[in-house]
């Protein structure tokens, strides 16, 4: 139901953080807070954005309480404005500020990566070109940034190290070269797995192509020299897919776009974005 059936796995990590930020339990609330308070409580933007994560904020509360009561006013994609009302949550007042800041600082994370994420595909809109995340992620909320990335318009590149093969600079270095390593990867892997080679001039580009690679990744080359990489293998391989990566930015990447490549990667939508502002305030209080 949540992020396509990951419940269990993530129910897990919120424990997990729960167990980082509430330890023994919340001492302030436990001291100032009569037992059996009951609040309504209302999460609302201070930001302009997109919202991602509000199933996983809802997720956070049902496991601190089931019996406290979310309900979203707004869906995962929605363009909101400073003052919009995302959700209610109503229940135990000492349950309910357990789970304040976690809910919060995954939904701020999650919206803030689909924000940026948006205006990336903004920029290149009416081009053929799909835009996809990294592995640049958060240790331990992969799953959840590369959601917000899919939430924000975007695509995801591989999960892991396990799900395809890319051939890097060290890679290429330790096998002895870019033939080597496709070589030694092609009669390893099943035939599913696609293999990518990451090259950085017209050389490589042809090796990768006469080595049989699947996808050719024209990394922080200028946007003229990839038009020649990118004529280079429609020429001689149109099937391989060209992506291009590398100091990409808002500025840069419409420019990189129209050089003619299918994908276009960008560590930035997962490690160099900001968090959206949203707040959680208790508005109705009454004694339980």
């Amino acid at each position: 139901m949540i992020l396509n059936g990951y419940n269990e796995e993530l129910i897990e990590q919120i424990k997990s953080w729960l167990r980082e930020d509430v330890g023994a339990g919340d001492v302030t609330s436990s001291v100032t807070i009569p037992a059996g308070h009951q609040s309504k409580a209302v999460i609302h933007a201070k930001d302009n954005g997109i919202i991602a994560g509000i199933n996983v904020a809802e997720l956070v509360f049902q496991v601190v309480d089931p019996a406290l009561v979310f309900k979203p006013l707004v869906q995962d994609g929605d363009l909101v404005t400073t003052g919009t009302i995302l959700a209610e949550v109503e229940g135990s007042t000492h349950r309910l500020l357990t789970g304040e800041r976690l809910a919060l600082n995954l939904l701020q994370r999650m919206s803030g990566i689909a924000t940026r994420t948006r205006s990336y595909v903004e920029a290149i809109e009416g081009l053929a070109t799909k835009l996809v995340d990294t592995r640049k992620t958060t240790p331990g909320h992969r799953l959840l940034e590369k959601y917000a990335v899919r939430v924000g318009g975007g695509s995801n590149h591989r999960f892991g190290l396990y799900d395809a093969v890319m051939i890097k600079d060290n890679h290429i270095k330790g096998s002895g070269g870019i033939t080597a390593a496709v070589e030694r990867a092609r009669a390893a892997i099943p035939h599913t797995m696609t293999i990518e080679v990451e090259t950085e001039d017209l050389n490589q580009v042809r090796e990768a192509l006469q080595a049989g690679a699947d996808i050719i990744m024209l990394d922080n080359m200028h946007p003229d020299r990839m038009r020649e990489a990118v004529a280079i293998i429609r020429e001689q391989s149109p099937h391989v897919k060209v992506e291009a990566s590398g100091n990409v930015s808002l500025k840069t990447i419409r420019g990189i776009a129209e050089s003619g490549v299918d994908v276009i990667s960008v560590g930035r939508l997962t490690y160099s974005f900001e968090s959206l502002d949203i707040s959680l305030d208790l508005n109705e209080k009454k004694e339980g």
